[in-house]
């Protein structure tokens, strides 16, 4: 693992020397275009629309265009702009964790302590704990000034970076304001619903479905070569799931949920049965040969 970034967390007088490195990575099956008469690899290029030639990155520059106005922006006006070298975390205010709104996260990135005597670093990861606080700070990244929260992650610090305020976008929809009578009994029957698939949330427990089931076709393609039969390799199942429009009362639909949830239950040797994974067992079932169709459609 690469670090993407070297700097301090600066807040007061203390300085926390630290490496900043990608939290996260994609897991997605890599893909490329290709030609599907003759196989042939596609290869993007930047044509200018005026004199029809074939732009090389390094002739390139961007523009800003408001319809009325256009400005090319080159390399030395982006050096002008602030904050461009600042190798500082700096801390601006520490507030209550649950005042940040999981909406405004954006990307999550582990803090290694880089001081020979990471005190600093274990006394703020420390105060942090037991304050139940998390630091609103603002870094320069890729030569952009970004707003992060600064936060506890088990035994390391993290930093995630934030959306501005104005990214966010407000919204009026008609039906969040209706006055639509609920009953007390609908609510309780709800609230058992609810209560009969609560458990601790463990993320091992999921797959990504769609990447497994491509997986196994790119492999199928590479064994079977010319001879490749989806139908073969994806047995179709007949039975497809009602979608039907029919007007379903919604009580009567919590209390066969509540009753499937619980049969379901007494069903297993002693054990509390997962719901999730009960769920994602039939969900898998069904879906099999609709994952497989949606991977041919995408891979062609």
């Amino acid at each position: 693992m690469r670090a993407i970034w070297t700097g301090s967390i600066a807040f007061g007088l203390v300085n926390v020397p630290v490496k900043l490195y990608s939290a996260t990575e994609n897991h997605d099956v890599r893909m490329h275009q290709v030609h599907a008469k003759d196989g042939g690899r596609i290869r993007n290029q930047h044509r200018c629309e005026k004199c029809g030639k074939t732009v090389e990155y390094d002739d390139i520059e961007k523009a800003y265009d408001d319809g009325e106005h256009r400005v090319v922006l080159t390399d030395e006006d982006f050096e002008a702009l602030p904050a461009e070298d600042n190798d500082d975390i700096d801390v601006l205010q520490f507030v209550p964790s649950d005042e940040i709104d999981p909406i405004m996260l954006e990307k999550s990135y582990f803090l290694e302590p880089t001081s020979k005597t990471p005190k600093a670093y274990l006394l703020l990861r420390q105060t942090l704990e037991d304050t139940e606080r998390t630091a609103i700070v603002k870094l320069t990244l890729r030569s952009r000034t970004r707003l992060a929260v600064l936060r506890v992650c088990g035994k390391v610090l993290m930093i995630q970076t934030l959306r501005w305020a104005d990214e966010l976008r407000d919204v009026d929809f008609k039906g969040v304001n209706s006055k639509a009578k609920i009953s007390d009994k609908e609510l309780e029957m709800s609230k058992k619903l609810v209560e009969s698939y609560s458990e601790d949330f463990t993320p091992e427990e999921f797959s990504d479905d769609y990447q497994v089931e491509l997986r196994k076709l790119i492999d199928a393609k590479i064994e079977s070569g010319e001879s490749f039969d989806v139908e073969k390799t994806f047995a179709e199942d007949a039975a497809e799931e009602d979608s039907g429009g029919d007007v379903i009362d919604l009580m009567e639909a919590l209390r066969k949920s509540v009753d499937s949830s619980r049969s379901s239950k007494k069903g297993s040797s002693g054990k509390k049965p997962s719901a999730k994974a009960s769920t994602k067992k039939t969900s898998s079932k069904k879906s099999e040969p609709k994952k497989s169709s949606v991977a041919k459609k995408r891979t062609g």
